[in-house]
């Protein structure tokens, strides 16, 4: 798993052509998630992605300064904050999908088109497993004792 998750993290930060290295994890992951929702507060934001709003805050900070996000008043409630992915930010994400998209094609490229399948359901079913765990247990999380061993 650790040399997954190291592999994962070389994968993100590759992709290909122009976008290469051009993302951090937290502004793909914010930027996505807008997509995804579209125009939500900050609260809903941070909750969804099991984070703190003020690190939402923080990260999203330099995404409203260049641009990609739009920070507007809650109409609701007026000291609340709205984010919205901009069409700057729309457009920048599916520029870093694109990099992702081809990079992961060409690493499986020899794979059948049932390995690819199997991978992406079993990928699904071992992130959603994750969600899962996190949000029955809380942020403070453990990983069961019989989980949690290393395979011998």
């Amino acid at each position: 798993m650790a040399v997954f998750a190291r592999r994962a993290e070389q994968t993100r930060l590759g992709g290909l052509g122009p976008a290469r290295n051009s993302m951090d994890r937290a502004a793909y992951l914010l930027l996505s998630r807008l997509d995804q929702q579209g125009p939500t507060g900050v609260k809903a934001l941070a909750a969804g992605m099991g984070i703190d709003s003020s690190t939402v805050t923080r990260q999203v900070a330099p995404l409203v300064d260049s641009g990609l996000v739009s920070r507007t008043a809650d109409p609701e409630d007026g000291r609340a904050v709205v984010l919205q992915l901009s069409a700057r930010g729309s457009a920048r994400l599916e520029e870093v999908r694109t990099s992702r998209r081809r990079l992961v094609s060409a690493l499986t490229a020899d794979w059948t088109e049932e390995e690819r399948d199997s991978f992406c359901t079993l990928l699904t079913r071992f992130n959603s497993a994750i969600s899962r765990m996190q949000t029955q247990a809380g942020p403070e999380a453990t990983v069961p004792a019989s989980l949690s061993r290393e395979p011998g």
